[in-house]
């Protein structure tokens, strides 16, 4: 073996032996998936088109809508939602039992979650400011505000359940799916107005949301809540798309009348029951999985970078195109998005988003945790040293 190969494999061997027997290891494998799917297809359907000195959005599913159900793969927020509940349910409850109020719980999970925000706003403020006092074309401008700041509807939707945990912890998955169903029986079937659908931006994430909670609980247990949520979920899906007229794309795609993801429609809530499923279907799969040193410490680098590589993605692939642009037109970057060969030469691209990424998280990975201000290290939440049990912090 090469010098490099026993280093990585030295290196994974410590983070295995220096993660808490009692972890969850599948919980930090699917959220590891949920992030990655989002960035990946962020990476695949979203192109900017260089037209003159303008910079558009554009996507290969407007051109190839046969394509849609590969889409399925890369939408993966349900996952992340499901995984979410579950841990903010579990945390609340140990919080509970330590006797911790309410609100310290609270700051402490909004603070790991908003601090490395401050970063990508006070960049992207500054990049604005640069590039309409440099008479930049004002639709370019708008163009990568927008992609650069659209992970952030993320953000608050998921603060503002985690704020809620006390009051959904117990709250059945079928009572927000009603709101969900109902909402879109009124905007689609009674013509109600498309601003109906912004009540599903809560609910519709609730459903999963809630099924994590239910999770902590205990009532997931059995795969036979998997099976029902995925053959549900699934065929519900097929019968909305097929016959009801919604889009197949469970992912936004320019220019189309109605999106399944802005806001959510009952299509994409059905859709994530089926991703749910799965994933409670994959958990003891994972968990064995996950016993493989070099395995768990892939899945442990992407938990502990995991809003930095969500918040700085769209910022890496615009970086990437528009220092480029001097020397395009390139096929896959600058090009529209009209046919498989944009989709072939897109592939390597990936390969350089990444390395841009990881300059972007380099950069800026001490914003991660306490939002760049100096601060004593202490343990990771996904890795930390072993102690004796009765002093081992709760799973979070």
């Amino acid at each position: 073996m090469t010098r490099l190969t026993v280093a990585l494999r030295d290196t994974a061997a410590r983070i295995d032996a220096a993660t808490p027997s009692h972890r969850d290891r599948a919980v930090d494998a699917l959220r590891a998936f949920a992030v990655l799917g989002v960035v990946l297809g962020h990476w695949l359907v979203t192109a900017l088109v260089a037209d003159g000195r303008t910079l558009r959005t554009a996507s290969p599913l407007q051109h190839l809508p046969w394509l849609a159900p590969v889409s399925w793969t890369f939408q993966t927020l349900a996952v992340f939602f499901l995984v979410g509940g579950h841990v903010a349910t579990r945390s609340y409850a140990s919080a509970r039992k330590r006797g911790t109020p309410y609100r310290r719980w609270l700051h402490a999970r909004l603070a790991r979650l908003f601090g490395p925000v401050v970063a990508v706003l006070t960049l992207w403020t500054a990049v604005t400011l640069a590039l309409l006092l440099s008479d930049a074309e004002y639709a370019t401008v708008r163009t990568l505000v927008k992609l650069a700041l659209s992970p952030m509807w993320f953000l608050l939707v998921f603060a503002a359940l985690t704020a809620a945990t006390p009051l959904v912890a117990r709250l059945h998955p079928l009572w927000p799916l009603a709101v969900v169903l109902h909402v879109d029986v009124f905007r689609f079937g009674l013509g109600a107005g498309d601003a109906l659908g912004w009540l599903n931006l809560a609910a519709g994430w609730l459903v999963p949301y809630t099924l994590g909670a239910a999770w902590t609980r205990g009532e997931l247990e059995g795969r036979r809540s998997g099976w029902v949520l995925l053959g549900c979920g699934t065929a519900a899906t097929v019968v909305l798309v097929a016959w009801a007229g919604y889009p197949a794309a469970m992912v936004g795609v320019p220019g189309a009348q109605v999106s399944n993801l802005n806001p959510p429609t009952l299509a994409a809530v059905t859709f994530g029951l089926a991703q749910c499923g799965l994933a409670l279907l994959l958990r003891d799969r994972l968990r064995r999985a996950m016993r493989r040193p070099l395995a768990w410490a892939a899945v442990a680098l992407v938990n502990l970078s995991a809003m930095t590589v969500f918040l700085w993605h769209q910022t890496a692939l615009m970086a990437t195109t528009a220092a480029l642009l001097p020397a395009g037109p390139l096929p896959g970057l600058h090009t529209v998005p009209d046919g498989l060969g944009w989709v072939a030469a897109r592939l390597p691209w990936l390969v350089v988003f990444v390395l841009a990424l990881a300059v972007c998280g380099a950069a800026f990975r001490t914003w991660e945790r306490g939002g760049g201000r100096r601060r004593r290290a202490r343990p990771s939440t996904v890795v930390r040293a072993h102690r004796p049990l009765t002093e081992r912090a709760p799973h979070v």
